[in-house]
């Protein structure tokens, strides 16, 4: 089914009887793109249509594409391969044309408001980064104070650090792909985090990303709290397989993985770690890596592991293997709460009040965590192909931090391999990537990962064909 539109509005209704639909449409602004001068307007048509505008037609294919139960980016990109989308002139700013859009995205014949603020916050941020952060020459992205800035400065313009109260912002990770006992106890805990004011960021997609916004949402309404934020964090690489949920009222786009972790841990006033996969992984070990740095011995970060009592074994094998990499240092950074959701959040709110003294004591922006150290080696972006995940040295006499950061890597490309189209490419023409190192550590990753593929963590449908092969 293909509708006409007129400002805004198909022509004709969408039913959810024809799930295969596509829709024309205007669309006019919602967000901070509502009101631009003649300036800004040009520069986003210029950028528009140059190098950027395939990267943003993607991002904004994802985000039309949310709800769809699918983490196959190809699958969706093949589905909607006639899909455009062109930024236009109007009297007071922009307007998208959109063609052949995803008929779920809209409702008895117009867009969906969630969905068209997050449209609109992929272009503010698609640009942006393009523009000041790349293209200004201000940032040296080589340089760690420098990334450091750029983060900052995304953050601020997407306006995530607007908010000026007390500190309550919580970034719940875990994975996209969680079954529904996981998924309702992430509900309640968010719920119960909700009771205590605090407010939910997330990387913004299904499962373990949505469940605790949901949640959070009863939890505002009964104390009567109308303006919780519910901010996702992504990336373009990953927001195809895991496209915005409804919920997230505030949406960023990082440019990279190392920038949106670094986005995470710098707004972070606590963690919540739910169940998850090889992205989750990835996040623990990057969180760990930079807690044990010595510069970061000071810093209050409530980090709390939990999930239902079905998930005692998973955090009892991650718990092990935390240990058994990275030693006790790191197994003392966190704490982990089983079955228990309102202990869970009160121990959130307990760390967060000493965040709160301690950034008070220091001087440091509530909003923004400048004094905590991120190592270069976490802040360099990781291209994971086959030689450099074969470059990788996991082997037990490294330094913790060392083997932290070559952890997160690994995991990093395993992610790749499952979701990010150019990583699946890159499969499919070479066979699996090779993970090196001794045997104590192949058989702890081993170990790891095999349960996540029993557990069904890696993928939310189909057979999983593991993109990795482990060598001893």
């Amino acid at each position: 089914m293909k509708a006409p539109s007129n400002d805004g509005r198909a022509s004709a209704s969408v039913t959810q009887a024809d799930p295969e639909g596509v829709v024309d449409a205007r669309v006019s602004p919602l967000g901070s793109l509502e009101n631009l001068s003649q300036r800004e307007v040009q520069q986003l048509l210029n950028s528009g249509q140059g190098g950027v505008y395939d990267l943003f037609r993607r991002c904004a294919l994802a985000v039309l594409s949310s709800g769809l139960e699918s983490d196959d980016i190809r699958a969706i990109f093949d589905r909607y391969k006639d899909f455009e989308i062109t930024l236009g002139r109007q009297a007071w700013g922009i307007k998208l044309q959109v063609k052949n859009a995803p008929a779920s995205a809209f409702v008895d014949g117009s867009m969906i408001r969630g969905i068209k603020e997050h449209l609109f916050s992929v272009l503010r941020d698609i640009v942006y980064i393009h523009d000041a952060i790349l293209g200004s020459g201000r940032f040296d992205l080589n340089d760690p104070v420098s990334i450091t800035n750029a983060v900052y400065h995304i953050l601020r313009n997407a306006r995530i650090l607007d908010y000026k109260g007390r500190p309550d912002l919580v970034v719940c990770w875990g994975g996209h792909s969680i079954g529904s006992v996981e998924y309702d106890y992430t509900k309640r805990v968010g719920y119960e985090l909700g009771l205590r004011a605090l407010s939910v960021c997330t990387g913004c997609g299904p499962g373990a990303m949505k469940g605790p916004m949901k949640g959070a949402t009863i939890g505002h309404s009964k104390q009567r709290i109308r303006e919780g934020r519910y901010i996702g964090m992504t990336e373009p690489g990953i927001i195809a397989a895991e496209p915005p949920n409804p919920i997230v009222n505030q949406l960023v786009i990082m440019p990279d993985i190392e920038k949106r972790l670094e986005a995470f841990v710098r707004c972070a006033h606590a963690i919540v770690v739910f169940p998850g996969g090889a992205g989750t992984a990835e996040e623990i070990l990057y969180l760990l890596g930079i807690l044990l740095d010595p510069a970061n011995a000071e810093q209050p970060l409530p980090v709390i592991f939990t999930g239902p009592p079905s998930a005692a074994e998973y955090f009892g094998q991650i718990d092990r293997f935390i240990g058994a990499t990275l030693g006790d240092a790191a197994r003392a950074r966190y704490k982990i709460v089983i079955g228990d959701p309102p202990q869970a959040a009160r121990e959130v709110f307990k760390g967060i009040e000493q965040v709160r003294e301690y950034r008070r004591a220091k001087s440091d922006a509530y909003n923004f965590n400048w004094l905590l150290k991120i190592p270069e080696d976490f802040q360099r972006p990781f291209e994971p192909t086959h030689e450099a995940m074969a470059r990788l040295e996991l082997r037990r006499d490294l330094p913790p931090h060392v083997m932290a950061a070559n952890l997160r890597r690994a995991f990093s490309g395993i992610v790749a391999g499952n979701v990010k189209e150019q990583g699946i490419q890159a499969i499919e023409a070479r066979g699996p990537f090779e993970l090196h190192g001794d045997k104590e550590v192949m058989t702890l990753l081993d170990d790891l990962l095999s349960a996540f593929v029993r557990q069904k963590r890696m993928k939310l449908a189909g057979e999983y064909k593991p993109c990795y092969r482990l060598v001893a």
